[in-house]
Order: C-alpha cells, then structure tokens, then sequence
C-alpha cells in the first residue's frame, strides 16, 4: 500500500484502515491550515486505488471500517466514488462503515439522489469542517462557502441518511469577532442539525497565513478564559436534539463532552466552574493538533 505524505484522519477513525483516494485538499487555501500545503492535489489513479483495496484484503482480511483520505474525498466524480464504494463491498462484505471527510462545496456538487446512492453503497459517515458560521470569519479564513451553502451542504448530507460530523473551531474569530463566531456557529449547528459536533480551539501553525497576521498583530488570539466564554456562548444558543458534543481535542484547553441538548446545562455548569476559579486549563505546550 502506497502512502503519499503525512495523512490525517479524524480522531473516530483510529481504527479504520485508511486509504488515500485522493492526495492533499482541492480547495487547500484556509488561512489557519498547513495540514496539506507540502501536497500538489490530485486524484489517484483507478488502479492504484484497487491495488491497495486488494493488499489490504491480503494483509488484513477483516476490516470493519475504512476512511477515505485526503481532505476531501467527495470531490471525485460520482463514477470514481460509485466504483471504489463497490470494490470495498467486494473485497470486504464485512465493513460496517465508509467515511471520508468532505468539503462542504463537494456535496453541494453532488444530487441529492446521488448522495443517497453513496449512502446505499455504505458509505455511512461525512466529516465537514466547519470552523465558523460567521459569513465574516469565512470569508477571511478564506474557508470558499459561505454559511448558507454550509447549512444547504449539511441539510443535503443528513437527507441522504448519512450521518454528519462537523467540527467548529473556537477563537477562530479571534478577539474582534468572538461573539459572533459563537452566535452564528450556534445558528449553523441548529440550521444542520449534525449527529455529531466536535469543538477544537484554534492552534496557529508556523508558515499559515494566520501565523503571519498574529505575529503582524492584524489577530490578536483568545486567551483560555476567553475560549471558554465564547465556549460557554455556543453551548448556550445551541438548540438541537440527540447530538454528540465533544471538545476534549489535544488543542482544547479544557475537555468537555455531552449529548445535546439534554446535557447542555451540565456543560455551561461545568464551564462556569472552570471560569470561577480561573484554573483547570491545560498548559499551552501539552496543546497539540
């Protein structure tokens, strides 16, 4: 099996056996990423593809659960996907769940009938970054939709049975806008109604855009107390029914975890005593992505 650079997966996938079917990101312009700046996008070939499929039937023989990597696997054409989607059914009859990550102008691309078919054809999870759903802040991040496309992308996902786990990030807006990123995420989350929703807190990466506007001084990043406010603000305007919260990510400063909204007051309860006292936040230098 063929590996191209550094991959990532999302934290649920440990276990899942991995295959790139594309290298790096399509879109590969968000100001705060370096996760696949070292990579020239493009889509693999067919062959290479089926001959990893083949080795790790060879290797492995049971699998339960594949990712699709890189950054976004829903950009390739419908007949791509549609023949790997049945490649895995052939090879592995046993996998439970396919998931890959997907940019939100991916599914957008994508019918909603086709969407279904990828759904019948197992795979059965779509992790969408998020990161804001402030119009503003996605528009300097350079994120390439705006919030309504978001939500649109996310209703579109959930309507083909596929569940929908998004990942928000706090102090994205930094200081100036941190308010709102917590009121318009909020709006987004209940607009999409995600299964899951997963909260990272923002980490500036040397060489990023971003990195460059903090050390300019154009940025001006949220102190931990001030995460968890604006933590606090999200959870609070939240309104959605039987969805997994996390934000116990290396990068978080302090880990909650919940299922909302049943548990909401349990979580703002838990963030007012961290902010009472003034302490329980992780050191910076434990913070990792």
């Amino acid at each position: 099996m063929e590996y191209e650079g550094i991959v990532y997966r999302p934290p649920s996938e440990a276990g899942s056996f991995i295959i790139q079917v594309t290298i790096g990101c399509a879109h590969n312009k968000c100001t705060f990423c370096n996760m696949y700046k070292g990579k020239k996008f493009r889509i693999r070939n067919m062959e290479e593809i089926y001959r990893d499929l083949e080795e790790a039937k060879e290797i492995y023989g049971h699998v339960d659960r594949i990712f699709l990597a890189d950054g976004d696997a829903l950009v390739l054409p419908m007949k791509n996907l549609r023949d790997i989607l049945l490649k895995i059914k052939l090879l592995f009859p046993e996998c439970n769940r396919v998931s890959s990550y997907a940019a939100p102008g991916d599914v957008l691309a994508k019918s909603q009938d086709e969407m279904t078919e990828l759904k019948d054809l197992g795979l059965k999870m779509i992790y969408m970054g998020v990161e804001s759903g402030s119009d503003e802040i996605l528009r300097k991040i350079k994120k390439g939709v705006d919030s309504r496309q978001i939500i649109e992308a996310g209703k579109k996902i959930k309507n083909s049975g596929i569940k929908l786990s998004t990942t928000f990030i706090s102090g994205i807006g930094g200081k100036k806008y941190w308010k709102e990123n917590a009121v318009e995420s909020a709006r987004v989350i209940n607009s999409m109604q995600p299964d899951y929703v997963g909260l990272l807190t923002l980490m500036v990466e040397d060489g990023t855009e971003l990195c460059r506007d903090v050390r300019s001084r154009k940025f001006e990043l949220l102190n931990p107390r001030e995460v968890m406010l604006e933590t606090r603000e999200l959870i609070k305007d939240i309104d959605i029914s039987n969805c997994v919260f996390r934000s116990n990510h290396a990068s978080n400063y302090v880990a909650l975890g919940g299922t909302l909204s049943q548990d909401k007051q349990k979580l703002i309860d838990e963030i007012d005593r961290v902010l009472k006292g003034d302490q329980g936040y992780k050191p910076e230098e434990f913070r990792l992505l």
